[in-house]
């Protein structure tokens, strides 16, 4: 895969120190702001990337990649995906794919249309953990119950509440509680499960924003909660229920650092079984092999699972009276 990172912002300085692990992976060229040109090209030298823009479109007419990673503010997700597959790239976007599910449903047909890549960079759903957690959930029963809490207290949340508005807490560029954090239960309770009978949201709304908020989701005999919190904390971990044990989840939906199985009788074991320390190698390794193979199977099923959580968040927006982009 040659690799175009679109973006130099937190999830890209997180994401570039891992290619030294990924052969497979080529980054070719980076794209930044003007603003944020120095920040750019920093990165660019430090990791040995060829090309440095700060324009999406003159960036995409390069011949050196083959790949966008649309790593940039939620609201921008769609426009850049669209531009790179209208240049004939193959796109891996980071979560949330869109802030609408119109938008997904155009970018799927565009991508079909022209053969090309298009997936959700979205980690819970490739951790080899979580391949343990469905396995394990599947040996406790007929499922009850299942909570999802990931609640941790925003850096920026006492900006907000002073009247600055970041991106992580502004409603045009879709920030909130539920696109940044609640998303990551959301696909890990949509990978389980599937689509929900019902979807109803709780939220707490500051400045037309939720800072914090309660997913409920129904399938009929298994009932679900997903908090996800930015303007308070607690103990993070999800909880699923079975007639016969449970299994527990430690950590935050987007990591699944390890997971525990407990029998009625309360035998607990746990388990760990990651391949690699850092949670966004399972996925890019995935995707190496994806684009190498042309897996279009792959893909149309991975497109199905993220157009169920564009519904279920577009659902939650929409009940709770969020006006986001």
């Amino acid at each position: 895969m040659k690799l175009a990172v679109l973006g130099s912002g937190k999830i890209v300085q997180e994401f570039l120190p891992i290619i030294k692990d990924l052969p497979g992976i080529q980054v070719k060229a980076i794209l930044g702001t003007k603003r944020s040109q120095e920040k750019t090209e920093k990165l660019q030298g430090e990791y040995g990337i060829d090309e440095s823009y700060t324009d999406i479109d003159e960036c995409l007419q390069s011949d050196a990649f083959d790949t966008v990673y649309v790593a940039v503010p939620n609201h921008l997700h769609y426009g850049f995906a669209k531009k790179a597959l209208e240049a004939g790239k193959h796109v891996i976007c980071e979560k949330p794919f869109t802030l609408k599910h119109a938008e997904l449903l155009d970018l799927e047909q565009l991508a079909l249309k022209n053969d090309l890549i298009l997936v959700e960079a979205i980690t819970n759903q490739y951790l080899t953990n979580y391949q343990g957690i469905k396995e394990a959930s599947k040996k406790i029963g007929k499922l009850k119950i299942i909570e999802c809490n990931y609640s941790q207290y925003s850096s920026r949340y006492d900006a907000f509440k002073e009247g600055t508005i970041l991106p992580a807490f502004n409603p045009k560029m879709g920030g909130g509680a539920l696109m940044d954090i609640n998303i990551y239960n959301i696909h890990l309770v949509v990978g389980l499960l599937g689509k929900p009978q019902r979807v109803q949201y709780f939220a707490n709304i500051e400045r037309e924003i939720d800072t914090s908020g309660m997913l409920i989701l129904d399938y009929g005999e298994v009932k679900v909660v997903c908090i996800g919190a930015k303007d308070s904390e607690a103990t993070i971990r999800s909880t699923i229920q079975g007639t016969e044990g449970s299994v527990i989840v430690n950590g935050p939906t987007n990591m699944l650092e390890s997971y525990s199985t407990q029998t009625l009788a309360g035998e607990i074991k746990t388990f760990d079984h990651k391949d690699h320390p850092h949670r966004m190698y399972d996925e890019f390794k995935l995707f190496t092999q994806v684009i190498e193979n042309k897996d279009m199977t792959f893909v149309k099923k991975q497109l199905e699972h993220s157009k169920i959580v564009m519904e279920i968040v577009e659902a939650a927006i929409n009940d709770a009276g969020i006006v986001l982009g």
